[in-house]
């Protein structure tokens, strides 16, 4: 029972976007409370929504091995939980992390629009760090080699060369692949982008 509750719930907000995961626990919980419902994929490709006696109700007429013994019922382990109250987004910021900076430049040399491995990009200070320039999102940019050992330890301007666009702090994109170690289920799948998310795992939806 308690491996069960330990389960992985997949949560989306009221519009149907998936903002968090949390435990098989709280997921019953929130859906007991009325704050949830939760969402079955139909063979026919729709999805139908259940409240918590309705959920229980389906639990008792069509057994499953995901299920929690309680006192005087069986109740089944939702995969994904619709919130009936939260429309927001959660407020997350892209981590300032090289591996983010080759996801936003697309593995692209800012210099001369050329895509390469990453082992063959460079991290560049666009005004060089001895020159007072930042360590930051509007200062970093992937560079190739070549294009690197041309700038050297000038600005742009200095060594004739253009950044192909201007390098801009990410917006953190919601709809994501969620990328952790845990099982994935193939009911997530519909509500899950291939765009890139770290998600923290919690219960403070």
């Amino acid at each position: 029972m308690n491996t069960a509750l330990h389960q992985h719930v997949l949560v989306l907000n009221r519009l149907w976007q998936a903002v968090n995961v949390c435990t098989a626990r709280r997921a019953l919980t929130l859906l007991f409370q009325g704050q949830a419902q939760a969402v079955v994929n139909e063979q026919d490709g729709s999805f139908r929504t259940f409240n918590f006696s309705e959920w229980r109700g389906l639990s008792e007429s069509a057994p499953h091995e995901e299920s929690i013994h309680a006192i005087s019922f069986r109740i089944r382990v939702p995969r994904v939980i619709l919130l009936l109250m939260y429309d927001r987004m959660p407020k997350k910021e892209v981590k300032f992390t090289r591996h983010n900076i080759f996801e936003r430049d697309k593995n692209t040399c800012q210099y001369c629009d050329e895509v390469f491995d990453r082992k063959d990009l460079n991290l560049d200070h666009v005004i060089p760090r001895d020159r007072g320039g930042p360590t930051t999102w509007e200062n970093i940019v992937c560079s190739c080699i070549g294009c690197n050992t041309r700038k050297a330890n000038r600005t742009p301007q200095e060594a004739g060369m253009h950044l192909v666009r201007k390098p801009k702090r990410p917006k953190w994109r919601p709809f994501v692949q969620i990328n952790f170690t845990l099982q994935r289920h193939d009911s997530w799948k519909h509500f899950i982008d291939l765009a890139y998310w770290n998600v923290e795992l919690g219960e403070d939806v």
